[in-house]
């Protein structure tokens, strides 16, 4: 699901379920014990990649249907993991291959530079469409993120951008061809990672408002 090596100063947490990536209770607790690991390797940074033609299609679908008590579960433990990725101390940096969708264009969002490959592959916030109510997390989140020009195109009308558009938008911050993205994402990673360890109170400091924000809504959800 979840893979974990050492590249150098460099984690690399490679998201794999041989399908879509999506975010049930089994990614949930990967990528915890994958940052539990980076945390006790004392990883100076971290690239979050995705597998080919996918970063992440969202939250597991099948879950959802299996009633309102697993469904609440799946969708705090998954915010939750959000904040805890967005307030990591470190660098994070996405290598996004693929499509990302739901809650895999939050992923990205969470992660302080994304790096996207070229190709027919789409950005989207689909809730609006298929009946979804985006909630008070996730709306803190988009509008930290996306660009004030595409924030209804994609918050509310639920347009699929395109992998420019998405660079246009703030969904990702450079594009690269696919095969070039795992080693662009490290060579920025390696330059992170010089960091000092102010990094991780800037960071915090300057995203502190949507941290609160999110924190406020995760508790309403009993996070």
């Amino acid at each position: 699901m979840i893979s974990y090596t050492v590249e150098g100063d460099v984690a690399v947490l490679r998201m794999d379920d041989g399908k879509l990536n999506v975010v049930n209770p089994t990614f949930i607790k990967a990528m915890n014990e994958a940052l539990d690991q980076a945390e006790a390797d004392k990883a100076k940074a971290l690239v979050l990649e995705g597998r080919d033609t996918v970063f992440s299609a969202g939250f597991d679908l099948k879950e959802f249907a299996k009633g309102q008590d697993q469904a609440r579960v799946q969708v705090r433990d998954g915010f939750a993991m959000l904040i805890r990725i967005l307030d990591f101390p470190r660098p994070i940096v996405a290598a996004c291959k693929g499509h990302g969708i739901g809650m895999g264009i939050f992923l990205l969002m969470v992660c302080d530079y994304r790096v996207g490959a070229e190709g027919p592959y789409k950005y989207s916030m689909p809730e609006s469409r298929i009946g979804m109510d985006l909630g008070d997390l996730l709306i803190a989140l988009a509008k930290s993120r996306i660009s004030p020009k595409y924030l209804t195109r994609m918050a509310v009308l639920s347009e699929d951008l395109d992998v420019q558009t998405a660079v246009d938008a703030g969904v990702l911050d450079e594009i690269f061809e696919a095969s070039e993205v795992h080693s662009r994402a490290m060579e920025i990673a390696t330059g992170l990672a010089t960091m000092p360890v102010a990094f991780g109170k800037n960071k915090r400091e300057i995203k502190a408002t949507e941290l609160s924000d999110m924190r406020a809504a995760l508790k309403v959800l009993g996070g």
